[in-house]
């Protein structure tokens, strides 16, 4: 099912209106469990009706989390409205239990034990969670280009809801920081004598061609291994990816002693931002 022709219609329209890679293998997985679900029924023999039942089930049946199922529902309605062209209209299913979770907190003394069990650059990572309140996707798509040190801010490009923003830089990280940066550059010099460099967004490895070259396209947090560019098929070098650091993460924390509290990536913005607030 995977490289159907429907399949391809599907991933072509996503990327036509400049959905994340993210987004894609999201919504393309949903599609999937939804013709599943029905048997394999093609989704233009399909309608509402089906929709509907495959939502009710996720919630009954599988009792998935509110946003798991709105995702889901995102995923469907952008299949039939955007590309067969048959809007659902107002549908009633049932809905996911919504649970109003309290965000885990840490405090500050709690931070500095847990930074304490991480080696670099994870320790870094998380610093830079913590210090500008970023998502762990934002961190590690971060570029040389968007640290400033002499503004002290560093700029998340296509942030939740695609949009770009800025925040702020903790002074007592640029040391940290520079010296990832020669760390990342001297990969990148290495990569570019066989020819490679880090995977650029769009079509900019048509516009500049000489880009995987210029250290400010490096990813601050490059991964250990080549791969392949998911659209263009380049050999490039990608950032790190998410699980990296979250599986150092859960080991920090027990070492810690942090076992009453769930700790993840995300706990750190939650903690920036109660910081703040104090």
């Amino acid at each position: 099912m995977g490289s159907s022709p429907f399949l391809n219609q599907l991933r072509r329209e996503i990327r036509l209106r400049g959905y994340s890679i993210r987004t894609e293998k999201t919504y393309l997985s949903w599609i999937k469990r939804f013709i599943r679900f029905h048997n394999l029924r093609h989704p233009t023999e399909m309608g509402p009706a089906e929709v509907k039942a495959f939502l009710s089930h996720l919630a009954n049946d599988q009792f998935v989390a509110v946003n798991t199922q709105k995702t889901a529902l995102n995923a469907l309605a952008f299949m039939y409205h955007k590309v067969l062209n048959q809007p659902l209209g107002d549908m009633e299913f049932k809905h996911a239990k919504q649970y109003r979770r309290l965000p885990v907190v840490l405090s500050p003394a709690e931070v500095q034990r847990l930074l304490n069990c991480l080696k670099q650059p994870y320790r870094l990572i998380c610093s830079i969670l913590y210090g500008s309140g970023l998502r762990i996707t934002e961190c590690l798509r971060l570029r040389i280009q968007d640290i400033d040190f002499d503004r002290g801010t560093l700029t998340v490009t296509k942030g939740k809801g695609g949009k770009d923003r800025k925040t702020i830089l903790s002074q007592a990280l640029i040391p940290d920081i520079q010296r990832q940066i020669e760390c990342a550059k001297q990969l990148q010099q290495k990569d570019n004598q066989s020819g490679h460099g880090p995977s650029l967004p769009n079509a900019l490895h048509r516009k500049l061609p000489n880009a995987f070259r210029q250290p400010s396209w490096m990813y601050l947090f490059p991964s250990s291994t080549l791969c392949n560019h998911p659209i263009t098929g380049l050999l490039c070098r990608h950032h790190l990816h998410a699980s990296v650091p979250r599986k150092h993460l859960k080991v920090a924390a027990k070492a810690a002693g942090i076992t009453d509290k769930r700790v993840s990536c995300h706990t750190f913005k939650h903690s920036f931002a109660t910081v703040l607030l104090q």
